[in-house]
């Protein structure tokens, strides 16, 4: 029997990629994602499509009832869904700051308290949480996007060991820099709401930088994350965390061994030199 598994922010990049792959690896899969109409091309591969809006509790509800009036279970949930808000702090209004954390972190949160029940009641499962090297490392212009990755960090190291008795595993996949939509998004915020302030300066060139990025080779397709979160999802025993992509694990070594204040410095210097490319 085919497993059934359920993939957030499936109408493109990773969640696009991440669908595809585990189709042709054999699963039953859900596509959810506000922009249906984008996944037509995914329904046409052979997964079945839900219209879902982690900002509505309705929507969310409505997925998951879905999943369970036609599966009677839930292998896998890949919390894939969610967008990166940049700009200074002090310019990003609190209601943008609470949608980011509306979609990253509690639309995520309500989708898994609702997915749980199936994987406790057949005692298995898997839950894949997406977050980010921004869940460990920082960056200027960010504080919005990382607090939520940090979040989610540690949501999903509590919820590993809340759902171990009941033999569901929780993995977090940490991507590295990602040719998807996302970078376009967060600098149209980011220049939305700080490019004409106090911060325009840092704000241009943190733009600048995302620019440089998306055509360096560094950046990764979004099939390499596919691709490791298929590997997870395989795995007996899966690790809890996967680093994968556009020099995640460089990143994260970087931060692991060098001082906060030599971490600041050394994004400076990459926020520059890509920025001047």
């Amino acid at each position: 029997m085919s497993k059934t598994v359920l993939v957030t922010g499936a109408s493109s990049g990773i969640g696009e990629a991440t669908v595809r792959r585990l189709l042709a690896d054999g699963y039953k899969v859900y596509a959810a994602a506000r922009r249906v109409d984008r996944m037509s091309g995914l329904a046409e591969a052979g997964a079945q499509v839900l219209s879902l809006d982690l900002t509505d509790d309705a929507s969310i509800v409505q997925a998951v009832e879905a999943i369970s009036r036609r599966e009677g279970r839930l292998d896998a949930l890949v919390n894939n869904a969610g967008y990166g808000s940049y700009g200074a702090l002090e310019d990003v209004p609190l209601d943008e700051g609470r949608r980011q954390f509306e979609v990253n972190v509690f639309g995520l949160a309500r989708l898994i308290q609702l997915c749980l029940p199936m994987m406790r009641a057949q005692r298995s499962g898997t839950i894949v949480n997406i977050t980010s090297i921004g869940g460990k490392m920082h960056e200027p212009m960010g504080s919005w996007y990382h607090a939520t990755k940090f979040a989610v960090e540690g949501l999903s190291d509590c919820l590993r060991m809340e759902l171990a008795p009941f033999g569901i595993d929780v993995v977090v996949v940490e991507p590295g820099g990602i040719r998807t939509e996302w970078s376009g998004i967060a600098q149209e915020g980011m220049l939305r709401y700080s490019g004409d302030t106090a911060y325009a300066e840092q704000a241009r060139m943190h733009a600048r930088m995302f620019s440089a990025g998306d055509k360096s080779s560094i950046v990764s397709p979004p099939e390499v994350v596919a691709k490791t979160i298929a590997r997870a999802l395989r795995a007996s025993r899966p690790r809890t965390r996967y680093a994968t992509g556009g020099g995640a694990r460089t990143i994260l070594f970087l931060r692991r061994w060098l001082s906060d204040r030599a971490f600041d410095g050394f994004m400076r210097w990459v926020e520059k030199s890509m920025a001047r490319a």
